[in-house]
């Protein structure tokens, strides 16, 4: 069985509408908060007061960072000695990758870079570790155009919530709206998913 094997996904697969957030256990919050606030531009929200732990929540670019007080150092890896690519990391889309540059350059940040090629099209990433050791990535990933492998391997169809809002009442529910709203968002993307399509193909 290969690692690219294709499957039909079109009733297994589970009715997700996107990435939440991401949960890090860190040494101390309060440090790594303020890296995730003053580095990355997060913002720090309203964390549930039931929650009988330390911890954090921020968000921003649509995602949530969710940091938790370890109860021991030993909980929580070494920072690494060095800075390697291929580590476990969050990446984000940035609109100046030269800015980006300067600006880790000036706050003293050790980082790698990093060149990816593909038909002409060139990607510029950036690496660098949080507090904790945890690897981020800066990059204009964008600059490539997401393809599937075929068009079995990913299919292409609306959600069911999607087709079920457009039944529904002009009164909607949270959860509709939230799905219809999800559903948009799928169609813009794969709006652009189609015209990177006929570019290449062009």
């Amino acid at each position: 069985m290969g690692i690219f094997q294709e499957h039909d996904l079109s009733n297994s697969a589970l009715p997700l509408l996107s990435l939440n957030h991401v949960s890090y256990l860190c040494k101390s919050v309060e440090e790594s908060a303020k890296f995730y606030q003053e580095v990355l531009g997060f913002v720090l929200i309203r964390r549930p007061s039931s929650f009988q732990f330390e911890g954090a929540w921020l968000f921003n670019y649509g995602i949530g960072i969710h940091l938790l007080q370890c109860n021991s150092t030993n909980d929580v890896q070494q920072m690494p000695a060095k800075i390697n690519p291929k580590d476990n990391h969050i990446s984000f889309q940035c609109t100046d990758i030269e800015l980006v540059k300067k600006r880790l350059r000036e706050m003293g940040m050790k980082h790698e870079t990093a060149l990816v090629e593909e038909g002409g099209v060139f990607v510029d990433q950036l690496f660098f570790h949080d507090p904790d050791g945890y690897m981020i990535e800066i990059c204009n990933c964008e600059n490539i155009p997401v393809l599937p492998l075929s068009t079995s391997a990913c299919p292409i169809r609306k959600p069911q919530s999607y087709v079920d809002s457009k039944k529904s009442k002009p009164q909607r529910s949270m959860a509709s709206s939230k799905a219809l709203n999800a559903a948009a968002m799928e169609t813009r993307m794969m709006e652009s998913l189609f015209a990177n399509m006929i570019d290449i193909s062009m």
